[in-house]
């Protein structure tokens, strides 16, 4: 009896990653260079694909979600973490994940404008705590504008059309 395992697309995971490489989030705003930041920065630019879709009123694929943390559990057992910390760590990504997909959008926002959330943004980057912050207002124009970039692109080519933001 042969297993059939089913295959994982790298698309989504390739092009958030490269998203969260952005050397202007390292030399420009000042974030830590480590995994976590990335994961964070990887979960806002996902966040942002899916309240465009849910605002077209298109249903964001499970399966994107599912090869999203397929990917990063690979990355967490390829650092060296163990099945127990693997789970852990999943466990505490996918509650970050929704933490930032529930409350990305400021509550205060304008209309049907879109403004990002800087109570959870200095939640994930405390270099970020501060609206006055020079740092702050470049990380949130970044949004601002990615979240513009994304919503003028078709739904069926956003994800991959999101790398040409960069």
């Amino acid at each position: 009896m042969a297993f059939s395992r089913e295959k994982h697309s790298s698309s989504l995971y390739s092009i958030l990653l490269i998203l969260s490489r952005n050397k202007f989030f390292y030399d420009k705003i000042k974030l830590p260079d480590t995994f976590e930041t990335r994961i964070y920065l990887m979960f806002m630019h996902f966040s942002i694909f899916m309240i465009i879709s849910r605002k077209k009123k298109v249903k964001f694929e499970q399966k994107s979600y599912d090869n999203l943390f397929f990917h990063i559990e690979n990355d967490l057992r390829e650092l060296g973490f163990g099945d127990v910390s693997v789970n852990k760590k999943m466990k505490e990504f996918n509650k970050i994940l929704y933490d930032i997909l529930l409350k990305l959008e400021s509550p205060n926002k304008e209309n049907n404008h879109f403004e990002i959330n800087q109570v959870l943004v200095s939640r994930y980057f405390e270099v970020l705590n501060s609206t006055k912050n020079t740092e702050y207002v470049n990380f949130k124009t970044y949004f601002n504008n990615f979240y513009n970039f994304c919503f003028e692109l078709p739904l069926e080519n956003m994800v991959e059309d999101a790398i040409k933001f960069i």
